[in-house]
């Protein structure tokens, strides 16, 4: 079962958060658990790993501002502001004040994972343990950012049917090297159709602005901030090096390292039970109560 809670997010924007299921163990809960996808993401994407994590934890995911059935950023508003990191935070740390979430596990994907890492850098106080999923630390710069503007250009808009969709994010994008089911179904999902076709549910535009503000910066120094138990994740194909994901560990102070072969980016689509294999071990290690 899932149900839609609505939480007022900075400036007032209306997010949509889905908790999935009552725990099993109804008198111990455990520890909540907020899940942050990624930029163009929803949080549906959560829905395989929200099923198990449920069984013994308060779980939530939360459709990010422009995202999903949350509300995008009103007419007027400044678009460096109303998209920027500023607001992403505040977003994720009104959802844990408002469902009263916290101490919070944050599992970040992507875009998510920055959100996650800096409100554990801002807020200690909310957040008891972190995970950061194929998120890289190092500034992308200018030219990754043309690339993306490049990239929307390319979408044969509008798809057919969703599995046309499917289709072409997984293996006729000329960005995909070789077929990516994970890829695919990531993108199939946060389609819907409209009365020409089947388009996405936020607007590239936006997207390309809500990324502008991060992508020239580099975030080491908030990521050194970061007190809590952290697991840094990558998938052996995805856009977090091995180099860079190791320096990471050893930058934040309780940090620890995690692999995923035969997976992309996308690695909780690609890989879900290596996905649990490396994640389920590390809830359960900072619930244990201690020695």
């Amino acid at each position: 079962m899932v149900q839609r809670i609505d939480v007022t997010g900075a400036e007032g924007v209306r997010l949509a958060a889905w908790q999935f299921r009552e725990p099993v163990a109804e008198a111990d809960p455990g520890p909540g658990v907020l899940l942050l996808h990624g930029l163009m993401g929803r949080a549906s994407h959560w829905a395989g790993t929200a099923h198990w994590l449920g069984e013994r934890r308060r779980v939530v995911a939360l459709d990010q501002r422009g995202h999903g059935h949350s509300d995008r950023p009103p007419d007027g508003a400044a678009p460096h502001t109303a998209l920027g990191r500023e607001a992403f935070v505040a977003d994720a740390e009104a959802a844990v004040e408002q469902l009263g979430l916290a101490p919070v596990t944050l599992i970040g994907h992507s875009m998510g994972a920055l959100t996650a890492w800096q409100l554990a850098a801002r807020r200690p106080d909310l957040v008891a343990a972190l995970v950061i999923c194929d998120m890289r630390a190092s500034a992308l710069g200018a030219a990754s950012q043309r690339e993306w503007e490049d990239w929307f250009h390319l979408w044969p808009l509008p798809f057919p049917t969703q599995d046309a969709a499917r289709r072409w994010f997984g293996e006729d994008d000329p960005r995909v090297e070789r077929p990516d089911p994970g890829r695919g179904a990531f993108f199939a999902e946060v389609m819907h159709e409209a009365a020409d076709g089947w388009r996405p549910l936020f607007s590239r535009r936006q997207m390309l602005t809500a990324r502008e503000t991060w992508v020239h910066d580099a975030h080491w120094e908030e990521l050194a901030q970061v007190r809590c138990p952290t697991l840094v994740v990558r998938g052996l194909d995805g856009e977090l090096g091995r180099a860079e994901a190791q320096e990471m560990v050893r930058v934040l102070p309780a940090g620890r390292y995690a692999e995923i072969p035969d997976a992309g980016h996308y690695l909780h689509y690609d890989q879900p039970t290596a996905w649990r294999a490396v994640l389920e071990p590390f809830l359960d290690d900072i619930r244990a109560p201690a020695p």
